[in-house]
């Protein structure tokens, strides 16, 4: 009798236990004041004129939130150094500010200005030239098992001065772009090339994008592509810090906001894996 009340008391326990795991558990976590997000990346497609260009503005907000609030009804500008003014204006209600006429000029410096709720965000920089891509090439040993399909896109330096690139990868194996950033310190005059090998398999499409940056956004993006991940910690460490991009607010040095104004020229090439 007692062995089987034991038997009964235990099969309680388990029971109680096991259902228990599978309460749903809200954690209350503090919100932040929301910030401006300012996503400035001005691209000049090699072979384009480069006039269409947007600059999307949204806020942070509450870990559980479904959507990113869109920002409306500010003033967008960016102004080149010869004073040469090219107007952002929103498409209503998408946080999406247009320019139609804007003149990209390699090594011009331009000028960000973001007014925003009686808040002045200003950012300073240059416009970076690229190489081309000159050809891909396809091995069937790559990877770190040495038996996957590896693609190579291949590039020269821009002679006889410091490079960043930021590389791009689309494959429609996966469902979001992958990210690289690199330097030409041991590859300074030569060629360079970047490579993908993440199970690609026949008749997969990649499309290769490569940026000039500068110096600057290349540190930028390092941490940022720590934090992500590449840096092997644990996925659910909290970041150092908040990553703070070249945009100042000349109002109010302390309400900073998310975001980097950085601009490029771009090439891309489109390959099919055999």
């Amino acid at each position: 009798m007692v062995k089987n009340l034991l038997k009964i008391v235990s099969l309680f326990i388990i029971s109680v236990a096991f259902f228990s795991c599978e309460d749903v558990v809200d954690i209350d976590l503090s919100t932040a004041p929301a910030k401006l997000v300012i996503d400035a990346s001005i691209k000049w497609q090699k072979g384009t004129t480069g006039n269409e260009q947007t600059i999307r503005l949204t806020t942070t907000t509450d870990f559980y939130a479904s959507t990113i609030p869109t920002v409306s009804g500010a003033t967008v500008f960016i102004t080149d150094g010869n004073g040469i003014q090219y107007d952002f204006i929103e498409t209503p209600g998408s946080g999406n500010y247009v320019c139609t006429n804007f003149n990209p000029e390699i090594r011009q410096t331009y000028t960000l200005t973001v007014i925003y709720d009686s808040q002045v965000y200003t950012a300073t920089e240059s416009l970076i030239e690229v190489p081309t891509i000159d050809y891909v090439e396809q091995t069937e040993n790559g990877g770190f098992t040495g038996d996957q399909i590896e693609v190579k896109f291949f590039y020269q330096d821009i002679p006889n001065q410091d490079n960043f690139y930021l590389i791009m990868f689309n494959s429609s194996n996966v469902s979001l772009p992958i990210f690289d950033v690199v330097n030409d310190s041991f590859f300074q005059n030569n060629q360079m090339f970047g490579y993908l090998a993440n199970e690609l398999e026949k008749d997969d499409i990649i499309l290769f994008t490569l940026q000039g940056i500068s110096e600057s956004y290349y540190n930028y993006m390092n941490i940022l592509l720590g934090i992500a991940g590449t840096n092997g910690g644990s996925p659910f460490q909290t970041p150092p810090a908040t990553v703070r991009g070249n945009i100042v607010n000349q109002t109010n040095t302390n309400n900073f906001a998310l975001g980097f104004f950085r601009l490029s020229e771009i090439d891309t090439i489109s390959y099919t894996v055999q």
